[in-house]
């Protein structure tokens, strides 16, 4: 490089200082000023990444003075460089020193920094257009935001999720059974909807115990981080906005706090939300003459709210009033009258039985027939029904097609999704194993020094003393003493982990101090590796405790979880659950072996069950095995039972006084009323809604295509190309996951990268058993953004490259072009399905003829070498004069690239549109749950996609320039 004093350069790797000038050189080193950012930076001669700035006849420049200049002439004197040219403000002519060129001249368009010399290693433009070809595809899936959440791929949840996420404003109630994943398809709905621009602001409302797994489930299974908010942050917010709910865009709250200030909750309601999520419905009580004030609170939030989704398990036929009121919440207009809606169910009920037929493949009778035609009126299902009297067999897609017309039109499938155990396979057995033990001498002294010392003591304090000796204990003895070391309990543990050394054991007690005790008791005693979770550890904490129990090698045998490790997390890997206390809430019991309990789970479940004989223990034990049977099987109706008969079942446990004659009746009137309950369920289960929620085929198919982009090799091979480009450091941390850190040549805030160091995986099933490692996908965010860096900076978009090719002549060159076809509009509109970002390739030799449809882009980059930086200046300032003409005519040849594909584009999403427009307003002749309003918003959408399409434009976002060698 030579160097003079007012030469202009620009930076390769600050190109945002804009352009700097030579102040001086002191033997090897020379200072540059950057007029427009005021910096200045000192280089070596020999190594500094400057390129010269030098333009060429026919260009326009700016001068310092503001004017601009049609450069005709171009002369050089003591290495300065002079345009003569043309004013094109006033057409006088001037010559212009680069010293006084515009401080400010970027160069961001591929073919200035092609011509200014600022070109780009070879392997980043095949990985420019690469990504701009994946970012396509994914704009256009239909899978997008169902991919990346960290979920199973289990059919029904997906199913639920791919229906429900899709519309517009969706309100819906999701009433699956415990353990079969609401949560989950809430999630999947969310982020979705987030993803595809169908909603930004979202809240959701879940009872207070509840807020915490939220907020793990939506970060660590969707990495959507909601904001908790309380009193204390309601507070803090309302120093920087007048309301404090308009400062987050995803806000997650408890209902009691909703309910208790009416001020926090009209501040909620004044702020603009795209979607409510109400968790745990149940508890929203309803009468006509004086709702709940949940109810009130929830019921303005709905009004307000366009998208509504209410989460519940407990079964509609234990609370029909209140099942009507969720349903009114959801369209107030539809459920008005209770009888009406009574009246409706009953007549779903001949409808289920024709699915039922259809579901069959069986031979339809006259009878089934007639219905059918009655029911189903479009002309498809018309020439099937004709065909079938006319003697014709049926084929099973046939019997298919009739069966999702039949679902589709007729009963509540629109708006409620409910999944049971009894239709959905894939759940373990559980195998309860109550042990009887003897309670320790010191407990028994404990209890009853306390009853000595507390005789008028509460009755929870009373039940609590009972039902937890060990603590009343550690009171009395203080926090020195070992209670573990006499324990039974323990030494059953202990037996039972030496026992089965290859096997994971889940132990859940009530309190962070009992699991914390049992750590020492494991780690002193036998040196058993354990891990602990609780409340008081960080999420940071808790995921690595989780991790260390999830891994095969180097692992703990055991995790010894507080109460808050029933809620959240799934330890389906492990198949053995020591329920070390018991809960008094069944709702809780249900919670802890559901850790366990979950689809997905291999073999069965061995739930552990110690406890001390001739106690209030063993009364608990008694009441949820005889009488709820809540230890075999699911138990739905036990937070029913539990709640009319607490008083009693409370004051037999703080009271105990052995096997009585009054335990023995509680414990049998629970048993017949369960069983009487379980009853109902079963006649009461909406057959024709089960049909519809679980997705049949289509949830099958949706499982396919996501194990299908599982199993693709594309998004690695991308990622690994992106990180060596951008300077991420990669170690493998086992066969599956890969430790990403920051490496000297990073020089960008990485999306995702912690200073310290990040491990990730493409492996779903890694990805499940261990959460602390962030499970990329298409949706990752990780993967976005470096998306988003790949396309939007100018990394690639000026490249070189050399041709070995002995059968062309040397010298002659090829000038490789990517445009990108665009329209802009409002992310809602969802333009991207139909007019994706586009990338147009264009390949023109020397006379302009486009070679693209000839020579595919991966055959022929394998062909291509690269050169050297300073070599392909010089290549290219020797066919600038050629490459112009060529630059002139490629903006034509793609226009006719671009028509084609708007008008493509048009066509398809009239075709899409017009169908559904179609669809829901023959469904809303039959089926009022579909809403006026959603179709006005197909109109409406068909109009404005409609009118953004026809503005459609052109970029050019990178240039290859090819030159042919013999070498």
């Amino acid at each position: 490089m030579n160097f003079a004093l007012g030469q202009r350069w620009i930076s390769d790797t600050e190109s945002d200082l804009g352009l700097g000038t030579v102040i001086a050189q002191e033997g090897r080193m020379i200072t540059i000023l950057f007029p427009a950012s005021g910096e200045t930076r000192l280089y070596s001669q020999q190594e500094a990444p400057l390129t010269r700035v030098s333009f060429n006849i026919g260009d326009e420049v700016k001068s310092a003075e503001g004017f601009t200049l049609l450069v005709q002439k171009i002369t050089e004197q003591q290495q300065l460089l002079s345009y003569h040219g043309i004013r094109l403000d006033t057409g006088e002519e001037v010559v212009l020193r680069e010293t006084f060129l515009d401080h400010f001249l970027s160069f961001n368009k591929p073919q200035d920094r092609l011509f200014a010399g600022q070109i780009d290693r070879f392997e980043h433009f095949p990985l420019r257009y690469q990504s701009w070809m994946q970012q396509q595809k994914l704009q256009q899936s239909p899978l997008r935001g169902l991919v990346g959440g960290r979920v199973s791929l289990i059919p029904h949840q997906l199913h639920i999720a791919s229906d429900v996420a899709k519309r517009h404003a969706p309100r819906v109630l999701l009433a699956d059974e415990v353990g079969l994943g609401k949560t989950i398809e809430a999630g999947l709905i969310i982020h979705q909807q987030l993803l595809t621009g169908l909603a930004s602001r979202i809240l959701i409302v879940v009872p207070e115990t509840l807020q915490h797994q939220w907020l793990v489930e939506m970060l660590r299974r969707f990495n959507l981080k909601f904001a908790i908010f309380d009193e204390e942050r309601c507070q803090q917010a309302q120093l920087d906005a007048d309301n404090p709910f308009d400062t987050e865009q995803l806000v997650l709250c408890s209902m009691e706090f909703l309910a208790k200030k009416k001020s926090w909750h009209e501040q909620a309601v004044s702020s603009h939300w795209d979607l409510l999520v109400v968790d745990e419905a149940h508890h929203l009580h309803w009468h006509p003459e004086k709702p709940s004030v949940e109810y009130q609170r929830i019921e303005t939030l709905a009004q307000d709210t366009a998208g509504l989704i209410l989460l519940t398990a407990t079964p509609d036929q234990l609370g029909h009033h209140s099942h009507f009121a969720r349903l009114r919440l959801l369209d107030p207009e539809r459920f008005y009258d209770y009888e009406q809606f009574q009246q409706q169910e009953q007549d779903y009920q001949h409808i289920a039985e024709l699915a039922r037929h259809l579901l069959a493949d069986k031979p339809l009778d006259s009878a089934d027939t007639a219905k059918l035609k009655q029911l189903l009126t479009d002309t498809e299902s018309q020439l099937l029904l004709a065909q079938f009297a006319e003697g014709t067999a049926l084929q099973p897609s046939h019997y298919e097609t009739l069966l999702q017309k039949l679902l589709d039109r007729h009963g509540t499938g629109r708006i409620l999704f409910r999944n049971s155990r009894s239709n959905i396979q894939g759940f373990p057995v559980r195998k309860p194993l109550p042990v009887p033990l003897s309670m320790p001498e010191q407990y028994q002294n404990a209890l009853k020094v306390e009853r000595s010392l507390n005789k008028d003591a509460p009755l929870v304090a009373r039940i609590h003393a009972n039902l937890f000796p060990e603590q009343i204990f550690q009171a009395f003895e203080g926090d020195k003493s070992q209670w573990w070391q006499f324990d039974p309990r323990v030494t059953y543990l202990l037996e039972q982990l030496k026992a089965h050394k290859r096997a994971k054991f889940l132990v859940i007690c009530a309190k962070a101090t009992t699991a914390l005790a049992l750590e020492e008791a494991l780690r002193v005693s036998e040196g058993i590796r354990a891990a602990v979770f609780h409340e008081g550890m960080s999420i940071l904490e808790r995921d690595k405790a989780a991790a260390y129990f999830a891994q095969e090698e180097y692992s703990a045998q055991v995790l010894l979880c507080s109460e808050i490790g029933s809620e959240g997390r799934n330890f389906q890997f492990a198949n053995h659950l020591v329920l070390f206390d018991l809960p008094l809430n069944p709702d809780l019991l249900e919670q802890r072996i559901g850790r366990l309990d979950r689809i997905g789970q291999q073999q069965d479940i061995q739930i552990h069950i110690p406890y001390f004989g001739n106690s209030a223990q063993q009364l608990l034990v008694n009441w949820y095995q005889d009488g709820l049977n809540a230890f075999a099987r699911t138990c739905q109706t036990g937070r029913l039972i539990f709640e009319q008969q607490r008083a009693q079942l409370e004051n037999l446990l703080a009271d105990y006084q052995g096997d009585t004659e009054q335990s023995q009746l509680l414990i049998s009137e629970c048993a017949a009323l369960q069983q009487q309950l379980q009853q109902q369920l079963e006649q009461g289960r909406d057959q024709l809604l089960e049909l519809n929620s679980s997705g049949g085929n289509k949830a099958q198919q949706l499982c396919q295509a996501i194990s299908s982009i599982d199993a693709d090799v594309k998004l690695p091979m991308l990622m690994f190309k992106a990180w060596d480009l951008l300077g991420v450091a990669q170690e493998d941390r086992s066969d599956t996951s890969i430790i990403l850190r920051p490496s000297e040549q990073l020089q960008m805030n990485y999306p995702g990268l912690d200073d310290e160091g990040t491990t990730v995986t493409f492996d779903r099933a890694t990805a499940l058993a261990e959460e602390d490692i962030q499970f990329l996908s298409w949706d990752h965010p990780m993967v976005t953004g470096t998306l988003d860096i790949l396309t939007n900076d100018q990394l690639g978009n000026s490249s070189v490259a050399l041709l070995p090719n002995k059968a062309l002549p040397v010298g002659s060159f090829f000038v490789e072009l990517i445009y990108i076809a665009e329209a802009t509009a409002p992310v809602a509109l969802q333009l991207g399905r139909y007019l994706p970002q586009t990338p147009l390739r264009l390949l023109l030799d020397k006379t302009g003829k486009d070679l693209a449809a000839k020579v595919p882009f991966e055959n022929f980059n394998r062909q291509l070498k690269p050169v050297g930086r300073q070599t392909a200046t010089k290549l290219v300032n020797a066919l600038q004069s050629f490459i112009h003409p060529l630059l002139a005519g490629a903006e034509q040849l793609a226009s006719v690239q671009l028509n084609s594909i708007v008008q493509q584009a048009q066509q398809q999403m009239q075709h899409a549109l017009t169908a559904d427009i179609e669809r829901l307003e023959t469904l809303r002749q039959v089926n009022p749950l579909v809403r006026e309003e959603e179709i006005q918003h197909l109109y409406e959408q068909r109009q404005q996609l409609d009118e953004y399409l026809q503005k459609a434009r052109l970029k050019l976002d990178a240039i290859r320039v090819i030159i042919v060698s013999h070498d």
